[in-house]
């Protein structure tokens, strides 16, 4: 997916880039009957619902755009005439058929259990518990590996860089997702932040003492000790993850990110 550049008829837009979407199907409207009502108060449904039928083939319909991800979607029509959006894959075009189901094939956009997927295969919408939908690497772009499978469980390496323990009755789709220069977009300018829902932020070392750690002093980095957040916890660099119920799925922990 190639990315659109603006003519530079102001200084916001010189380097603004964003999405061409030149993969979207043409005068194609949403489906109305999969169309669902978002509150803007009530956040993601971080559940990532995929509908998985059992072996029955789809043609792909068409590729549209969904405002509150990154990734496109994919319109399929079932044999029967049930419609259903998944998550659209790199390469899947109009017209493909995809299915899903334990005796799939291993190609791009079906989606079968772990223990069915050869090793070394590219994935995405990696499930944790059976039957729960998709949950891991949903993002543009994303794609996990599958590297070994032993006995009951599947070790999946994440786009961070960790590996992940997964039972290999969990589902997955084959393939990397699309929009893959999604993160090279450019804004531009803040004004079109803002309209994407972004607010803008202070940073805390321009506050005073009573409202930020940071704060107070002519000093413009924390001092005397790590990064914190604005109610006091430290920051950049802590490790959050508490959660001793599902450590011992996590055998290798992410690469750090090198500073830029």
């Amino acid at each position: 997916m190639p990315l659109k550049q603006y003519k530079a008829t102001s200084p916001v837009r010189r380097f603004r880039q964003s999405a061409s979407f030149e993969e979207l199907t043409r005068g194609k409207a949403p489906e109305r009957s999969l169309l669902e009502r978002k509150l803007r108060t009530a956040g993601r449904n971080a559940q990532g619902r995929v509908t998985t039928r059992h072996g029955i083939p789809a043609r792909v319909k068409a590729i549209e755009y969904d405002p509150n991800r990154s990734a496109r979607l994919a319109l399929v029509v079932y044999r029967d005439g049930d419609k259903r959006y998944i998550l659209a894959p790199n390469d899947l075009k109009v017209g493909d058929t995809v299915v899903s189901g334990p005796d799939a094939e291993a190609r791009v956009g079906n989606c079968l259990p772990l223990e069915h997927i050869p090793t070394g295969t590219q994935i995405h919408g990696v499930e944790l518990q059976p039957g729960r939908g998709a949950q891991l690497v949903r993002a543009a772009g994303g794609a996990a590996q599958l590297v070994a499978k032993e006995g009951e469980y599947a070790q999946i390496r994440l786009p961070s860089g960790g590996i992940r323990v997964v039972h290999v009755r969990c589902r997955a789709t084959v393939g990397q997702l699309g929009n893959i220069d999604h993160e090279n977009r450019k804004i531009g300018g803040a004004g079109h932040k803002r309209r994407m829902g972004w607010r803008p932020q202070v940073r805390g070392v321009v506050m005073s003492p009573r409202d930020h750690p940071h704060g107070g002093g002519e000093a413009k980095s924390p001092v005397g000790g790590m990064a914190q957040t604005p109610w006091g916890k430290p920051a950049m660099g802590l490790k959050t993850r508490r959660n001793p119920r599902t450590d011992r799925f996590v055998t290798e922990r992410p690469r750090k990110r090198k500073a830029k």
